[in-house]
């Protein structure tokens, strides 16, 4: 992860900020219009992050070593 990549946390705390200002209806439309695309932009990066986990998370690795999916059933 580089010096300047957000954690996943922070992502997320930083698009309910965003959320927050756009319900709030206070700011002009320019404004408006930069934090929506912001805010699409985190919503991207963290439903990628997850998908990511989701996958690590779904794969197990045997005492073999071999990986395999992890199915909740035979446990």
């Amino acid at each position: 992860m580089s010096k300047n990549e957000q954690k996943f946390e922070e992502k997320m705390k930083e698009l309910e900020s965003i959320v927050s200002d756009l319900e709030n209806g206070e700011i002009d439309l320019d404004e408006s219009i930069e934090k929506y695309t912001k805010a699409m932009k985190l919503v991207k990066e963290c439903d990628e992050k997850l998908k990511s986990i989701e996958e690590q998370v779904s794969k197990m690795v045997s005492e073999d070593d071999e990986v395999k999916d992890f199915d909740i059933a035979s446990n």
